[in-house]
Parts: C-alpha cells; sequence; structure tokens
C-alpha cells in the first residue's frame, strides 16, 4: 500500500470553492480500483491548512483535473508506504471483547461441541474428538478476534489449524449444518444479537468454513499463512 499525502493553504475565502473542487475529484477516485480510500480534512488550529490523504494499493496519484487552480496552494507532497505498526484505538473495541471475552467462547463452544457429537451428518468428522478440542476452538476464535495469542504461542498457530483439515473431506452441506448449530449455539448462549457484531461474526465464520473445506479436499498439502484477524469491517458497533 501506498499514502500520499498533500498539503494545502487555502484562504478562508476561497476555501468553499476547493473543498467543492475535491467532492468532484472525489468521484473519481471512489471509482479508481486502485483507491483503497481517501480523506480531506481542514486544520482546527489553523483552518487555512488542509491535509488530503489517499490510500493506493499501488504507487500512484491522483487525476488533478478536478483542482487545477489549486496547485499553486500545495505546501508539501509526499507519499509513505505502510508499516506492520497499526491497530484499532480504544474507542473501538475489539471483536472479543465485544463478546465478552474467553469465557463467553468457552461456554459457546461448549454449547455448539454438544450438538455437534449428537448430529448425525457431523459426527462421522468428530467422533473420537478430544475433549479438549472446545477449549482449543475458543482459544483460536478467541485470537482471530482480536485477543490474546494464545493460539499462535501455545497451539502451533494457522499451521496447526490447516493441518487439522488436511484429507478430511468435508462436505457442503456438513459445512452449512456446522455454521448453522453455531448460529444456534451462539443464540442459547446469549452472545450479543445486535447486527454489527452478527454480521462481523457471520462473515468470519462463512469464510473460515469455506476455507477448511477447499483445505480438507484431496491433494491439498500442509502450508502456512498469517494467523487472521477479523474486525467490523464498514460497521462498528452503534453506541448510542
Amino acid at each position: 500500500m501506498t499514502v500520499e499525502y498533500i498539503r494545502y493553504r487555502i484562504p478562508a475565502e476561497r476555501a468553499a470553492g476547493f473543498e467543492a473542487a475535491y467532492a468532484d475529484a472525489a468521484v473519481e477516485l471512489a471509482a479508481a480500483p486502485e483507491c483503497v480510500a481517501y480523506e480531506l480534512t481542514r486544520g482546527v488550529d489553523e483552518p487555512d491548512q488542509y491535509v488530503f490523504r489517499t490510500t493506493w494499493t499501488s504507487p500512484k496519484t491522483q487525476n488533478e483535473d478536478h483542482l487545477k487552480g489549486y496547485e499553486g496552494d500545495v505546501t508539501d507532497r509526499r507519499r509513505y508506504e505502510n508499516t506492520a505498526v497499526r491497530g484499532d484505538g480504544g474507542s473501538v473495541p475489539s471483536l472479543y471483547d465485544w463478546i465478552g471475552g474467553d469465557e463467553a467462547l468457552q461456554r459457546l463452544t461448549e454449547a455448539f461441541y454438544r450438538e455437534v457429537l449428537k448430529d448425525d451428518l457431523l459426527y462421522p468428522l468428530f467422533a473420537g474428538m478430544d475433549p479438549g478440542h472446545p477449549k482449543h476452538v475458543a482459544i483460536w476464535l478467541g485470537e482471530v478476534f482480536g485477543g490474546p495469542s494464545a493460539y499462535t504461542d501455545e497451539h502451533g498457530g494457522y499451521a496447526h489449524m490447516i493441518r487439522r483439515h488436511l484429507g478430511r473431506g468435508i462436505q457442503e452441506k456438513q459445512r452449512r449444518r456446522w455454521v448453522g448449530l453455531l448460529m444456534d449455539a451462539a443464540d442459547e448462549v446469549g452472545l450479543p444479537d445486535d447486527p454489527e457484531f452478527r454480521a462481523a461474526f457471520v462473515s468470519y465464520i462463512e469464510w473460515g468454513t469455506r476455507l477448511a473445506v477447499i483445505n480438507s479436499r484431496p491433494g491439498v498439502k500442509e502450508y502456512d499463512a498469517p494467523m487472521p484477524k477479523w474486525n467490523w469491517g464498514g460497521h462498528p458497533p452503534y453506541r448510542g
């Protein structure tokens, strides 16, 4: 990713026209496949100071046809690359905290696997399941949803999870039943039912189970990948 910052000094009498010009330019940016995000900010202490930030998937600069007449107002222009240092601030809770932490996830997986072992379609996949399996899955989900990195530190990380699915031959109808029972368990144990959380929760479960089906097919070999990290996506929790 490349992040571009353009700084302007715009006197008050020209501010409305400048912001309107950027609103026009934003139409093109919103449609550009290389543009990840953009934002125009204005100084609080110095209202004549503007910064326009654009994030690109590859080194690129914006089309400035809409901004003719403002070239002389640019005070600085630089491009940066992202680093590994990033995250959400405390104003938006992690999914892990919103769920209720490890205790809530343990309740979820205990209730879920209790029903899995009664299910004719899923039982063949889980016959002889280690009694500690529900706890391990809770630890996995905790790390995915922004909690402690215990699965990576103590249970082999993503590579271990992939190994658990190799050669299992999971069928789509089993995946769907797995998802349905997990959603029932989430209701049973009282996980948050606000639309924002459930949308994020289902998003991960759909992604993870579909990947498990792919990894269980014949011929898939062991591999490693970064631990998935799930967040709210486009809809953080509404707090009133």
